[in-house]
């Protein structure tokens, strides 16, 4: 991750987009810290930032109130979606810019959003999200399974039609046309971004507005997330006819997945040396055979709600 600090830039000087920047926040203050840390010793400092806490034992004032740029919002509604969505309601720049309260901002990355957006043409950015390392030289298995596996916003976008809203840059008036993102029932990134491109909007991915986020600390964290996942896409696959045959052969196709993926964990440029990516491939299989078993599970009559939990609550 890019240790060094460029010189600050006006941003006047520079281009005219104008910048709100929008974090939804839940008993993160350690990392929101350092989240806006990172936003204000970038080359582009945002306009303004709207830091929307989601229901913290303890409101991160101090931390919002170090920064003139800051604004602490409240939203009682559990999920990002609803965070994001009284962020946006309160912003007042012309584009909107999404970062997770526990993701690093990388020094260029509003000024390569700017460049971006400097293009009239341009309607939705999905950046490029990395994995930020405790020790760059040693990668724990869910370090080095993450870097290739997770956050991987090129294919998204090509191949689903969203992005992350953990690295996400709209304009207002797109944002207004598409409609607000959705709760705690949905996946709000994947169910946003499908009903833009629906629309007709395109997301471009900009490889260029990087943003750090930190592994997964835990395989209970990643099977959290997945069971969340395929919870949802259990949901729309039965409601059409032929879905539960299409899971079924998911299902094979997923235990079997961890062979296939060798060649490209083995060519990945994510990852570097051969520890990193036997780690990788350990990580994967992991994961892939514990899917695979939840997927059969809801196809034997499992109850999808069961799995869905709730957004960083017990």
């Amino acid at each position: 991750m890019p240790a060094a600090k460029p010189a600050k830039a006006r941003p006047d000087a520079v281009d005219p987009v104008r910048f709100s920047v929008v974090i939804p926040h839940l008993n993160q203050p350690d990392a929101l810290e350092r989240c806006l840390s990172s936003l204000m010793s970038g080359a582009r400092t945002p306009d303004e930032v709207l830091v929307v806490d989601n229901g913290s034992t303890q409101l991160p004032q101090a931390i919002c109130d170090a920064y003139p740029q800051v604004r602490l919002l409240q939203e009682p509604t559990p999920g990002p979606g609803p965070a994001r969505n009284l962020g946006v309601a309160h912003a007042d720049m012309p584009v909107l810019a999404f970062i997770d309260a526990d993701c690093l901002a990388d020094p260029d990355w509003l000024a390569a959003a700017a460049r971006h957006m400097a293009d009239p043409s341009a309607q939705i950015l999905g950046g490029d999200v990395r994995i930020a390392y405790d020790d760059p030289d040693h990668l724990t298995v869910l370090e080095a399974y993450e870097s290739i596996y997770a956050y991987r916003m090129d294919r998204y976008i090509a191949r689903e039609g969203f992005t992350g809203t953990g690295n996400l840059v709209v304009r207002r008036a797109v944002m207004e046309a598409v409609g607000p993102f959705g709760g705690l029932d949905v996946a709000e990134d994947r169910d946003w971004g499908q009903r833009a491109t629906g629309q007709g909007h395109v997301i471009r991915y900009a490889g260029d507005m990087k943003v750090y986020h930190p592994a997964r600390k835990s395989f209970a964290e990643l099977r959290q997330k997945w069971d969340r996942h395929l919870a949802h896409d259990y949901i729309l696959a039965r409601q059409s006819g032929a879905g539960r045959v299409k899971w079924a052969i998911k299902t094979l196709a997923m235990g079997l997945s961890p062979l296939g993926e060798i060649p490209r964990v083995l060519g990945s440029d994510r990852v570097s040396g051969l520890s990193a990516r036997l780690a990788a491939l350990a990580g994967l299989a992991r994961i892939r055979l514990y899917r695979a078993g939840r997927m059969a599970w809801l196809f034997a009559g499992g109850d999808p709600e069961h799995l869905a939990g709730r957004w960083n609550r017990s």
